[in-house]
């Protein structure tokens, strides 16, 4: 099955779903969890410098055979050792992931650059002119931050990856102002959280009512993870998720082929999701 792609505002394309490292493989062997998710359709891999686990994402990308052109492979910078810069940050990254470029490389905290971001982006650009990696964006950035580097930049990031979901989603609203005006990519992580850490919110019958009418449309079982997903996918997002089962991933991978949403049920889901704002990563943002 071939992962459908949105278009990035540097002229690239990205598959709309990324097979992420960070949370449950924090710090863990990544080898054998990247195998399972290239065996099983997944083309997008999303990593980071403090997940401390590229060397091993790297392995596990050598040992599925499959070629470089094949993959799309994100990282992310992470703080930045004395003397360092953006650009010897990925060259130690690609030393580790055992590849040429990346095709993303996301600053993956404003706030561990306080006062530099400006500084840090022009790095950025550096290491994408240089070639290290073809797109180039930012992480947990608030509106602030976005129009921090922008007064500077002259490539605006391609992607802003953040908690995303129906219960900050109205919280976002400034964030995806900017990212309309700007054609930047909004990335999702923790998109399934309100199903998996917040049962029991507003959300959970609207989506097993809109599960149910899937169900009927398709002729096929869908579950709640494909609701959300899809209403992610239909909200033009970039999905990263995560799991160490071969049948769970092949479901998420699976979301593109669900029937549609409705306007109606996408904006169902959105009013419902407002009723209650709910991070569950809240060390990643500003207290509000």
């Amino acid at each position: 099955m071939t992962v459908s792609t949105l278009p990035l505002n540097d002229g690239n394309q990205v598959p709309w779903i990324a097979f992420g490292t960070g949370t449950a493989l924090f710090r863990k062997d990544a080898e054998d969890a990247i195998r399972l998710a290239l065996d099983n359709g997944f083309t997008h891999l999303d990593g980071a410098q403090v997940y401390g686990n590229e060397n091993t994402l790297g392995n596990g990308i050598v040992a599925s055979g499959k070629s470089r052109s094949e993959l799309f492979i994100t990282t992310k910078l992470g703080q930045l050792e004395p003397g360092a810069t953006p650009k010897s940050a990925l060259q130690e990254s690609l030393r580790q992931l055992k590849v040429d470029y990346v095709d993303l490389y996301l600053v993956h905290q404003a706030n561990n650059h306080v006062g530099k971001l400006k500084e840090v982006w022009k790095g950025m650009e550096e290491a994408q002119k240089a070639g290290l990696t073809k797109s180039i964006g930012v992480s947990n950035f608030t509106a602030d931050h976005l129009k921090t580097i922008l007064e500077i930049a002259t490539i605006p990031p391609a992607v802003n990856q953040v908690e995303a979901h129906p219960y900050v989603w109205q919280a976002l609203q400034p964030n995806l102002a900017i990212h309309d005006q700007y054609k930047i990519v909004t990335s999702s992580y923790g998109g399934l959280s309100p199903l998996f850490r917040g049962k029991g919110g507003p959300l959970d019958p609207v989506i097993e009512q809109i599960r149910t009418r899937l169900e009927r449309t398709r002729g096929a079982p869908v579950s709640d993870g494909q609701v959300l997903n899809k209403w992610l996918q239909q909200k033009g997002v970039l999905v990263v998720t995560t799991s160490s089962k071969a049948e769970r991933i092949r479901e998420y991978l699976d979301t593109q082929n669900v029937p549609e949403l409705t306007a109606e049920e996408i904006a169902l889901i959105e009013t419902t999701g407002g009723k209650l704002h709910k991070r569950y990563f809240p060390g990643n943002w500003p207290p509000e």
